[in-house]
């Protein structure tokens, strides 16, 4: 089971805390078994860790700082203008972005909270997990863990995107004719998934961008394929799949 980076347990502060190299796995997953406790009360954990993930989580904090440290002069004015409260201290320090990483003085001051900086910089992409079967090897755990997770997107992805439900079908075999069809899509988001190293959602944003323009002259009317951008053929690439006709229909006026 996955136990929660930030749940205040002390088996977790523990495990969290415990020196030692990670190993690595694959390019996107590096794990530490860790044990806390002796005996029968022992707790066995595996730390994982994505390097990519982590990458991500720091640059974003990073641009986060970035900006607030940009914002000193608002910061500075509020401090000035009032010690105590003012509505625009309060819509900051309550901001989804920014709030996490400030912290009110006792004179009512704001300020950036380092300490939450290198607090959340513990936990840059990396998930805890635990285990009470012993003769499973920290790799299994790991992976087994990540095939869960993975399973449990699928059924999330089912019913979302492809839409599994509602069914208006009542035949027994047009309902397994539309469980198979969103089982094949699936499988080709899996793919996809698979082949390009982004989610599907991505997949779906970038490629959405390419659009189809219809001109209408005196003498007929054509349609035009926006060029594919880096991205899109990146995607197109790793998939073997060759970019759309420049022109896609050419129809003349008659």
């Amino acid at each position: 089971m996955g136990e929660k980076l930030r749940s205040s347990k002390e088996e977790v502060e523990k495990a969290m805390a415990r020196t030692g190299r990670f190993k690595k796995v694959n390019d996107k997953l590096h794990i530490k078994e860790v044990i806390v406790g002796d005996g029968e009360a022992r707790d066995r954990y595996v730390l994982a860790k994505n390097p990519k993930e982590e990458k991500r989580d720091h640059e974003k904090r990073e641009e986060i700082i970035s900006e607030l440290s940009e914002l000193k002069e608002i910061l500075s004015s509020l401090n000035q203008e009032e010690k105590n409260h003012t509505k625009k201290m309060c819509d900051l320090r309550s901001n989804s972005r920014y709030g996490r990483y400030l912290r009110q003085l006792k004179d009512g001051t704001l300020k950036i909270d380092k300490g939450q900086i290198r607090e959340d910089a513990r936990y840059d992409g990396k998930y805890l997990i635990k285990t009470s079967d012993d003769t499973l090897d920290p790799e299994d755990v790991a992976l087994g863990y990540k095939q869960l997770v993975d399973i449990e997107d699928a059924f999330r992805t089912i019913k979302s995107e492809l839409e599994i439900r509602p069914m208006y079908h009542r035949r027994e075999d047009r309902i397994r004719a539309h469980v198979k069809l969103c089982w094949l899509a699936l499988m080709l988001v899996r793919i996809i998934e698979n082949e390009t190293a982004q989610s599907w959602r991505k997949v779906q944003r970038k490629l959405s961008r390419l659009r189809v323009g219809e001109f209408i002259f005196n003498s007929g009317r054509v349609k035009i394929v926006s060029d594919p951008n880096p991205h899109q053929l990146e995607i197109l690439n790793a998939l073997g799949i060759k970019g759309p006709p420049k022109y896609l229909d050419m129809a003349p006026d008659y």
